[in-house]
């Protein structure tokens, strides 16, 4: 009888080509793989919750692996202790739990919650994670330009041209900018799924904005117009994390 498991892990996506395993670069999910096939003396497939790009990082992701019951399995407390024991620094298992058969990481997610991070001023301890804009931005009229992003579905404009999403449908819950610190700012957006690219997509629109080069009702013909040549550019990966996945 196959069992299924959850496994919850964090990630610095740095030195990664993204989650999913590429031909030509390391994943996140390739180390993972690598480690559980060491310790459970068999190839392992990982399915993930989602697929960040090059560069982003995860402070919460979900992936489910199956076990054939064909041998004893080590108990999951010390499993998620030995696959840290295995995995480099810059990845940290921190639970893994036997779930019903047809939960599945990805599937079964009812929820994802990125941030992303900002800051306008100079600063050598934000580098590695936040993106310095070098031009004042206005973030109110960025938050009335989000919110104008709730009363949409099809984020088309969004979206890498030529993926195998089968709709750009999206239930999109929240999107707002938070000042945390001074001169540092928080994008945080919810939904239900995000498409390839969305994220870094919305937040390079939003910015010019921002930067006072289009204005609210511009984002509301760039999501109508259903095109991704009419959105903002792609911002840096290094700023942008996974942070909940909700079942």
């Amino acid at each position: 009888m196959n069992r299924r498991f959850f496994i919850t892990l964090s990630y610095d996506g740095t030195a990664y080509h993204g989650w999913q395993v590429q031909p030509n670069g390391d994943s996140v999910q390739q180390r993972l793989q690598e480690a559980l096939a060491t310790l459970l003396r068999r190839p392992t497939e990982v399915v993930g919750a989602g697929r960040t790009d090059a560069g982003v990082h995860a402070r919460m992701m979900v992936a489910h692996f199956d076990w054939d019951g064909t041998t004893d399995l080590p108990d999951p407390g010390s499993l998620a202790y030995k696959l840290n024991r295995l995995l480099p620094r810059d990845i940290a298992v921190q639970d893994v739990r036997p779930v019903a058969e047809d939960m599945h990481a990805r599937f079964s997610a009812t929820e994802r919650t990125y941030h992303y991070y900002i800051h306008t001023a100079k600063d050598p301890f934000l580098q590695a994670y936040s993106w310095q804009v070098p031009f004042r931005l206005d973030f109110k009229r960025m938050n009335e330009a989000a919110e104008v992003l709730l009363q949409y579905k099809d984020f088309t404009s969004f979206s890498k041209t030529n993926t195998d999403t089968k709709t750009n449908i999206c239930d999109l819950r929240a999107a707002y900018w938070t000042e945390i610190a001074p001169g540092q700012w928080r994008f945080t957006i919810t939904a239900n799924r995000f498409l390839r690219n969305m994220v870094r997509a919305i937040v390079g629109t939003l910015v010019e904005v921002g930067r006072g080069k289009i204005g609210t009702e511009d984002v509301r013909r760039i999501v109508e117009a259903k095109n991704r040549c009419q959105a903002g550019e792609s911002v840096p990966g290094k700023a942008l994390f996974l942070v909940d996945i909700k079942y």
